[in-house]
């Protein structure tokens, strides 16, 4: 038994929630009306246990109650409770701590970073709770930072006991700034016994502040008995991975791919003997790979190879350029009349290429 459980009573009507404990053989079961009553643990039958959703915040304890001789783990484990002393009437600390309950599956560890909101009906203006969830056997040793800049910021370090979950802050939407970048890192084990080694682990994760201001994307799960965003760290013993670019990082992929389409351009040029430039606009003519592209994303880049031609050569006069799009079903043919009529009517004539040669799948640009 621990606190949080439900039980009914066998010798008598009755039942509640478990609250507390008066010493290690008697419970402190709270009923419907909301009194505590001392009753032995062997009167008491579980009927219901929720590891989840008990909302616990970390032990404080003032530091004068600890004597300097006492040890690491019997501080760990004085936890604030009093019982009736029978020879001296006074409350006494007592030092007992329920073992934790081993879930079935949970050998294999799963741990969360939740955000909660505390009136989901009023998202607006709602205070958040962000929590730890430990869907495991194990103690978790953790530390919750968040970045500023490069630098990184000690928000919450503690232990999260076996299948619990435990709150680490409440905040308003002030503070959304402040938790874009963020990092669990951690470690687990189990008291008393043996186990098997777990790696410890350091997870970035982005936040997406913008999912904090829409009441759809907080969702029912078996953590919590509100709707929560919820991010993965670890599932099934492996820990998430996303992938973060910078804003810096972005920009040289961008320039780089402008270097790369000239090149792409340049690399399809045919100088023929007659003085005509040939370019190829057929896709698997300019790149190497289009997996990732949409239909639209390939008509944007034949149509910007195009352009970047005709703009080289705009200085030329008397140059002629065959554009070779293909039949198809002449979406590209079209999109380049269309430009050729909208913008280049001044600057450029246009015809069908020869047919001997292309057939109707070219289109000869003159430089005016």
């Amino acid at each position: 038994m621990k606190i949080g459980d439900k039980v009914r009573f066998l010798s008598e009507v009755g039942g509640g929630t478990i609250k507390g404990f008066q010493s290690k053989n008697v419970a402190l079961v709270e009923d419907e009306d909301g009194f505590e009553i001392p009753v032995p643990v062997t009167e008491c039958v579980v009927i219901d246990t929720d590891n989840y959703n008990i909302r616990r915040q970390p032990q404080q304890v003032s530091q004068p109650e600890f004597s300097q001789e006492m040890s690491r783990k019997e501080k760990k484990n004085h936890y604030v409770a009093t019982i009736n002393d029978e020879e001296s009437g006074e409350n006494q600390d007592i030092t007992y701590k329920p073992q934790p309950i081993e879930m079935k599956g949970g050998e294999t560890l799963n741990v969360f970073l939740a955000f909660v909101p505390q009136d989901i009906k009023a998202i607006s203006s709602s205070l958040f709770e962000s929590y730890i969830v430990n869907d495991s056997n194990y103690y978790l040793r953790f530390s919750y930072l968040s970045a500023e800049g490069k630098n990184w910021h000690l928000r919450v370090t503690d232990i999260v006991e076996p299948n619990m979950k435990f709150l680490l802050e409440e905040f308003d939407k002030d503070k959304l700034n402040e938790l874009e970048h963020v990092a669990v890192q951690f470690f687990v084990y189990k008291e008393d016994k043996s186990f098997s080694l777990k790696s410890a682990a350091s997870v970035e994760l982005r936040i997406d502040t913008v999912k904090f201001y829409k009441l759809h994307t907080f969702k029912n799960s078996d953590f919590f008995e509100q709707p929560a965003l919820i991010y993965d760290i670890v599932r099934n013993d492996m820990p998430v991975k996303q992938v973060f670019v910078e804003a810096d990082d972005l920009q040289k992929v961008f320039f780089q791919k402008k270097d790369t389409d000239q090149l792409c351009v340049k690399s399809h040029k045919k100088e023929q003997k007659n003085g005509i430039l040939e370019i190829d606009l057929h896709i698997n003519e300019l790149l190497d790979d289009i997996g990732n592209m949409t239909s639209e994303e390939i008509l944007k880049y034949q149509l910007d190879v195009f352009r970047k031609t005709l703009q080289e050569y705009k200085n030329k006069r008397g140059q002629k350029i065959v554009f070779i799009h293909g039949k198809g079903d002449g979406v590209l043919r079209k999109s380049i009349l269309n430009e050729l009529k909208a913008k280049y009517k001044d600057s450029c004539a246009y015809q069908d290429a020869s047919f001997r040669e292309y057939g109707f799948g070219a289109t000869l640009v003159i430089i005016r």
